[in-house]
């Protein structure tokens, strides 16, 4: 049904024409799917005074064939004979690659069940007949503008994993090359492991600081645990990798000075698993101890941690270390998203996870030994 009075239509267009610098960014491809040709026609109008390029088609089918990655947004009819708008936006919501395509239902149909069948479907928004150009043209641009931002996530999101399968390559052909016998170079792979952990602190505006004190916190409780000395050793020089899966993370998380929403704190959470993938080794044992590290530092003694939600002697050991003195140096260091606490008010805190966050035992020795903490602490202090 041709709804669009094209009187209304040409005088909107002509008060509402704005001008090139107020177009968003740059021209994007909008599809317009539309039974009927001069809603078509309309629609194509009001885009190109917009500034962007309409692609248009008359059935559900033909948007399915014109619709491809360079498509930024999809206006459609809901009445559509033999593929309505509902179908066709479950036909493009069921293909990943067009997940975060934006999609406005442009329709009569103005009833709240309507609207919300269209949501149900899919729908990033609906616009009632006859068409506001305004209405159209800042929905279409707040929601272009969020398409924007996911395209650059994607982009950033890939180069890291390219950024990370190259230094996970260049760490497995330098640990291969680890000779036992020849300290020096051990101590020559143990610093570039070191500092790529401290790049990983760095992203996250953390000093080389916080991994000296961190690892010396671990060692420590290694030792007062009976551990051999061994395997302290592992522990001082593997815990300071704890945190190298920030690489991946995006700086807009990882540096963002409020709490995080859902969707953040899971991409956050990430870092375990992605350090884990970065250390992975089947010849090195302080790549193995590093890579048990960084996956389970953040497993919490009754099982409500990530990422595998592990509870009790389940968790690795190393990782139960790991654990309370990386908690209590983030306690007591000032991070993007708060200031530094006292020694006094981190014990308070941590004393509350004793058995819920953190192993019992360990937390008694770290309480036991606090001076030789302290000690520590002044030592490496920021």
């Amino acid at each position: 049904m041709i709804i669009v009075d094209f009187a209304l239509f040409l005088a909107q267009r002509k008060t509402t024409r704005i001008p090139r610098d107020e177009i968003v960014e740059q021209c994007k491809k909008i599809l317009v799917v539309d039974d009927e040709a001069v809603n078509r026609d309309v629609l194509a109008g009001l885009l190109r005074s917009f500034g962007h390029e309409p692609m248009l088609a008359d059935s559900g089918l033909m948007a399915l064939e014109k619709l491809n990655a360079g498509v930024d947004l999809v206006l459609l009819d809901a009445v559509m004979p033999f593929m309505d708008g509902y179908d066709l936006v479950r036909a493009i919501r069921s293909d990943p690659r067009h997940a975060d395509i934006p999609l406005i239902m442009v329709t009569a149909l103005a009833a709240k069940e309507d609207r919300l069948r269209a949501v149900d479907a899919g729908c990033s928004d609906f616009i009632s007949k006859p068409i506001d150009a305004t209405e159209l043209r800042i929905r279409m641009t707040s929601l272009l503008r969020l398409k924007s931002y996911l395209d650059e996530v994607k982009v950033y999101q890939a180069r890291l994993e390219q950024m990370v399968d190259e230094q996970t390559r260049a760490l497995r052909l330098a640990v291969e090359n680890l000779n036992d016998s020849q300290q020096a170079t051990v101590r020559a792979h143990r610093e570039t492991l070191h500092k790529l952990a401290a790049a990983a602190e760095f992203k996250d505006q953390n000093t080389g600081q916080h991994i000296n004190r961190m690892s010396r916190y671990s060692a420590l409780l290694a030792a007062c645990l009976g551990l051999p000395q061994g395997e302290v050793e592992m522990v001082l020089h593997g815990s300071p990798m704890h945190d190298i899966g920030k690489i991946g993370v995006p700086d807009s998380i990882l540096l963002k000075p409020g709490r995080l929403d859902a969707v953040e704190w899971e991409a956050m959470k990430t870092h375990t698993v992605i350090g884990a993938r970065i250390l992975e080794s089947t010849s090195s044992q302080l790549l193995e101890t590093g890579r048990i590290i960084a996956e389970s530092h953040h497993e919490k003694w009754d099982g409500t941690g990530y990422p595998h939600g592990l509870s009790g002697e389940d968790i690795p050991l190393y990782g139960r270390i790991c654990a309370v003195a990386d908690v209590f140096d983030a306690l007591t260091s000032r991070r993007p998203y708060k200031e530094a606490l006292d020694n006094t008010e981190a014990l308070r805190i941590m004393a509350l996870g004793r058995g819920t966050h953190f192993d019992p035992r360990i937390h008694d020795l770290f309480i036991k030994n606090f001076g030789e903490i302290e000690a520590i602490q002044r030592r490496f202090r920021d």
